[in-house]
């Protein structure tokens, strides 16, 4: 199985003849408003732009998974793209109507803790919560999602969440080869985290079964978490070999 990492969420799994693209957010450089005015520096977002080789591989893409509304997971840009293009969509069952409403081709709906066939193997949705305490409710509805496919490792996207029940249960119960966690710590100016802290990206970690993909740093500015800040921590934990953390544009491949 082979992996892009664009930016931010976004990354494309390729499997075969299947180029899954993940949370497109494909926007320029300072497209979006700040997500934060005083808490971290106020930036317009992305804070960074698309990788240049990023672009071929879009040329691609056979389907898109989509773990949930926010701008930072799919922007406007990636919308009229997907349009463009009538990229195949899956996503939740919460998000079906606003997504056929926006015009994308929704192909296939996911339910959570339901195994659905996906491209010849099989995929289930996994609740994932965004945000500690009262910060999650209006932070809306997330999907992560347990991916078998034929002849490839298994993977768990945990998606926007912080470590719950449900996300311990995926890992124990499923076993995941490999796994992805949104690790940049996200924040509004206001209220608690809306993503794992540090120890418990740490905890993900540790239980993760085999190789973590550690994302969702350094391109939105309400993410304080570096990607130097989380080796530095994971070397100090003795959990450095087991993951990547991918800088921009980085493409790599795990096998087992």
């Amino acid at each position: 199985m082979k992996f892009q990492h664009f930016r931010n969420a976004t990354l494309v799994i390729e499997a075969g003849d299947k180029v899954i693209l993940v949370d497109p957010m494909l926007g320029d450089k300072g497209t979006q408003p700040t997500f934060t005015l005083f808490r971290f520096k106020a930036q317009k977002n992305p804070i960074v732009p698309l990788p240049e080789n990023c672009f071929p591989v879009l040329e691609r893409v056979t389907h898109c998974l989509i773990t949930h509304q926010h701008p930072d997971h799919i922007d406007k840009a990636a919308e009229e793209w997907l349009i463009r293009k009538n990229i195949p969509v899956i996503c939740s069952e919460k998000d079906e109507k606003h997504f056929r409403k926006k015009g994308l081709a929704v192909s296939q709906v996911i339910k959570y803790w339901e195994t659905a066939d996906f491209l010849g193997g099989s995929i289930m949705g996994i609740p994932a919560t965004h945000g500690y305490g009262f910060v999650a409710k209006p932070m809306g509805n997330v999907m992560g999602y347990f991916i078998e496919l034929p002849d490839q490792p298994s993977i768990y996207i945990s998606a926007d969440t912080v470590y719950t029940p449900d996300v311990d249960k995926a890992l124990r119960e499923f076993q995941p080869d490999i796994t992805v966690a949104a690790c940049g710590t996200a924040q509004l100016d206001l209220f608690k985290p809306l993503l794992m802290t540090p120890d418990e990206i740490v905890k993900f970690i540790q239980n993760s079964p085999k190789k973590v993909i550690c994302n969702h740093m350094e391109a939105v500015n309400h993410c304080p978490t570096t990607r130097a800040k989380l080796k530095a921590r994971l070397e100090k934990e003795g959990l450095l070999d087991k993951v990547y953390i991918p800088e921009d544009g980085d493409t790599f491949e795990v096998t087992f």
